[in-house]
């Protein structure tokens, strides 16, 4: 099979309904990433220093050194700019969710009753504050299984949510088959939370932010000012807002990071953000395991069966009917590169019709004459497919008078005669006074522009049948 993995469907045109508790219009997720001692550091056994998300421009690795600056800037992160984050969450009581580096956690103590006394959750970001890209699989499974152990150690209890952050091609699969987890955030690609399928796993994904995230100022282009991040945050605020109000509310998440905005001239920015969405109704602040309860209880994961992930046999006999009697469209369409975005009424027949519309013309014309003539000796005979037959019924044709079935057989012939193939009209779209109409305007085209027509009408047959199938 030809699988492409990579989702760029989601939920389609039609999200559900967040129904966030009480009805709230915006759900906020705020993330403190704990990283202060679990960076790169020759003390932790690593072969270089830190280079990633701090206030030293250009910063690069030192390679079988130790840099004292970078170290003081993390510091800082646990020195004092934990504790002016924590005064403001604890005075607003706003809850929070940590991103917790389990060896960071594990040698900053007090930093940790901290969280626990404020009731915040401690999410697990990794064994290790490092690179995963170029980690082999073996080792940072053991690396994921020892944070697991060493988390419950520090903590008191296993963490229920994970996000890595540097992670590899890897990560998002091998966080979710460990079956021990409520929530995983390592995706960027959504403004709700989702579920994925790993294995027999139903894994619940909380998608994250890089954008409203308080590493930009420490990147290019980012934030120089509070000013800046604060309107960024409430432009997105807005934005999210409003679209809760119209009935589609969505979860808005903002990172940071203890010695980036836990700098006095940065949280004034986001103290700022704070007061403004704490002055609108319907404003839900929620820890993401919060937000994981609610989901799983609103919006349990339902499997379906998936058209990408379906053998040859079984795709064939289970759409090998949407093109009247003409299973070599679905043959030919198991064949393409088929993914998520296939696994939806809409995707599956763009498919479909790719399949029909590069066919020869002796092929297409194939399928336009195994369509049943509307209302004629097929249907009498009750030997209409089970698709053409409901179709049929949804305009009544299984119920004319004599008259008006005299007059479908007349219209019926005469059609065939000139253009050498029934006409074919998407029944479900009309009733059976426009079907007529449509009959007689039609009768008088040309065979090359009915021929035309009549695709298209197979097209939309095709598109209606599958509605009845899929999502």
């Amino acid at each position: 099979m030809n699988r492409y993995p990579r989702d760029f469907r989601g939920y389609g045109p039609n999200p559900p309904d967040a129904n966030w508790p009480g009805g709230a219009k915006i759900a906020i997720s705020l993330v403190l990433n704990y990283e202060e001692g679990g960076e790169n550091n020759l003390l932790h056994g690593d072969k270089q220093s830190e280079a990633f998300l701090s206030d030293i421009a250009g910063a690069a690795p030192w390679t079988g050194l130790r840099h004292w600056n970078m170290e003081s800037i993390y510091e800082y992160g646990a020195r004092a700019g934990f504790w002016r984050l924590h005064r403001l969450f604890a005075g607003m009581d706003i809850p929070v969710t940590i991103y917790g580096v389990t060896s960071a956690l594990a040698r900053n103590p007090e930093q940790v009753a901290g969280m626990k006394a404020a009731g915040w959750e401690i999410a697990s970001h990794g064994l290790k504050w490092v690179d995963h890209r170029d980690m082999d699989e073996a080792e940072e499974r053991a690396q994921i299984a020892e944070s697991f152990r060493l988390h419950e150690e520090v903590v008191g209890e296993p963490p229920r949510g994970w996000y890595t952050g540097r992670c590899s091609m890897n990560t998002v699969r091998l966080t979710a088959e460990t079956g021990r987890l409520d929530w995983i955030s390592d995706t960027y690609d959504d403004d709700l939370p989702y579920w994925m399928e790993a294995g027999e796993r139903d894994q619940l994904v909380i998608p994250y932010t890089l954008e409203a995230n308080d590493m930009r100022f420490a990147t290019a282009p980012g934030y120089i000012e509070g000013e800046q991040f604060f309107t960024y945050l409430k432009d997105t605020f807005d934005t999210l807002y409003a679209e809760g109000a119209a009935g589609r509310a969505k979860m808005f998440s903002v990172g940071l990071h203890c010695r980036l905005i836990g700098r006095p001239g940065k949280i004034a920015g986001l103290k700022r953000f704070l007061d403004y969405a704490r002055g609108h109704e319907g404003v839900w602040f929620a820890r993401r395991i919060d937000i994981a309860r609610h989901w799983a209880k609103t919006h349990p994961h339902k499997r379906i069966e998936r058209p990408s992930q379906m053998t040859r046999d079984r795709f064939v006999e289970r759409f090998g009917s949407i093109f009247e009697h003409s299973p070599w469209i679905a043959e030919r369409a198991w064949a393409l590169e088929l993914g998520p975005a296939h696994d939806s009424a809409s995707g599956l027949h763009n498919a479909l019709v790719r399949m029909f519309r590069s066919a020869t013309p002796e092929e297409r014309l194939g399928v336009l004459k195994a369509h049943p003539d509307l209302a004629g000796k097929l249907a009498a005979a009750k030997r209409l497919t089970p698709e053409s037959t409901a179709e049929q019924a949804s305009a009544a044709l299984d119920a004319l008078t004599d008259d008006e079935r005299a007059t479908f057989q007349r219209l019926n012939a005469d059609y065939v005669a000139k253009h050498g193939f029934p006409f074919i009209i998407a029944v479900r779209d009309n009733d059976k006074a426009s079907i007529l109409q449509a009959f007689e305007t039609r009768i008088g085209n040309d065979t090359e522009t009915e021929f035309a027509t009549a695709c298209k009408q197979v097209e939309r047959i095709a598109e209606l049948r599958l509605k009845d199938m899929l999502p």
